[in-house]
């Protein structure tokens, strides 16, 4: 998308990791939400050593992509604050709150409950910034993105904020206050219901586009995968809430289980519909309409999905007594792996191809 104030913007940098810093991808902390919760699902499905390797991918793939945000605000302010004005592009950040979210989740298996309070505080603080900017972005200051230009990426709002819940939801149980485990229960309970309305109201708008604006094959991103993530990670949020409630007597918990139970499944079952939906979008883009198959970041918005639908069946199985999710989820953790292997053979490859082509340049 070209923008009308690219003349004001810093220019690229001719040097390798300044040029990557100035044309950032937003949403590249999907890559630590995907390699989170694939590791999550490992541990529920006792696979504990490649539970343990991913978390550590995870984590040093959070202290980079971390680094490498400031680091873009720093170097590249302008660029920076473009990217937060556009709507289209600042919902990316979302990927910062999920990320954190799933990564301190994952640490509480451990027992490291502080560090992993201490990062949902981060994340929560992260998500109102955005939420209430992003609504004063379109409604105040009229940055009033096209039908066109609202796609599944939109939807990483809504795992930013399921995420909130199913963090809470995890924590909930092991926070030795009552005080803080009734808190955390409540939001929960509180985000995980904001969440389901912004689900509704997006998807709405998402498959309209969908049907209404003819799409090229550049605009079908991987990003649409999130229309199955959102779901699932609303599920997975709506287990940790039944999971929580089993444990924390809350008249809260104990008065909303049988409606958490119901729209449970009536999502999980949503989004297991659009799984074919979303094989038939890869198979149109990449087999008949012949889009380059390279390596972008956006793929990690197809591995996150596949991981959290493996997390969310087995969680969602476990709650209601579905044993057929169970055995699902066993089936499922595998594709979530290799699609996790393959994005990352495609990137690491990228990287070399890029050191050659450099190599050339200088030889030249």
């Amino acid at each position: 998308m070209t923008h009308s104030r690219d003349v004001d913007l810093e220019p690229v940098p001719r040097g390798r990791v300044g040029a990557w810093l100035a044309t950032f991808d937003p949403g590249y902390f999907a890559a630590v939400m995907a390699t989170g919760i694939v590791s999550i699902g490992a541990r529920m499905l006792g696979l504990r050593a490649l539970s343990d390797v991913l978390l550590g991918c995870a984590g040093l793939a959070f202290v980079v992509l971390a680094a490498a945000y400031i680091a873009r605000a720093v170097r590249f302010p302008r660029r920076f604050m473009q990217s937060l004005v556009d709507p289209s592009i600042a919902v990316a950040y979302f990927t910062l709150v999920a990320g954190t979210n799933v990564l301190g989740a994952a640490l509480v298996p451990f027992g490291l409950w502080i560090p992993s309070l201490l990062l949902g505080l981060a994340a929560f603080a992260v998500w109102l910034v955005l939420t209430y900017g992003l609504f004063s972005s379109i409604v105040l200051a009229a940055h009033r993105p096209q039908l066109r230009d609202i796609n599944g990426l939109w939807l990483v709002w809504v795992v930013g904020t399921q995420s909130v819940a199913a963090h809470a939801a995890v924590l909930s149980p092991v926070v030795p206050w009552p005080s803080g485990r009734q808190t955390l229960a409540a939001t929960a309970v509180l985000f995980w219901g904001v969440g389901i309305i912004l689900y509704l109201v997006l998807v709405v708008i998402i498959l309209l586009r969908l049907l209404t604006i003819e799409t090229t094959p550049a605009e079908m991103t991987p990003a649409y995968w999130i229309l199955m993530g959102a779901a699932a990670i609303s599920v997975h949020a709506a287990a940790g809430i039944l999971s929580a409630g089993s444990s924390t007597r809350m008249p809260l918990l104990t008065g909303m289980h049988p409606f958490v139970v119901g729209l449970s499944v009536v999502l999980w079952s949503f989004g297991s519909w659009l799984i074919p939906i979303l094989l038939l979008f890869e198979v149109w883009r990449y087999a008949v309409r012949r889009y380059s198959w390279r390596y972008e970041p956006k793929l990690w918005d197809i591995v996150f999905p596949l991981g959290m639908y493996t997390v969310a069946s087995y969680g969602l199985g476990r709650a209601v007594e579905f044993g057929f999710m169970a055995q699902l989820a066993a089936v499922w953790m595998w594709i979530s792996v290799a699609s996790w292997c393959l994005v990352v053979a495609l990137m690491m490859l990228a990287f070399v191809t890029s050191l050659r082509r450099t190599g050339v340049r200088h030889s030249g």
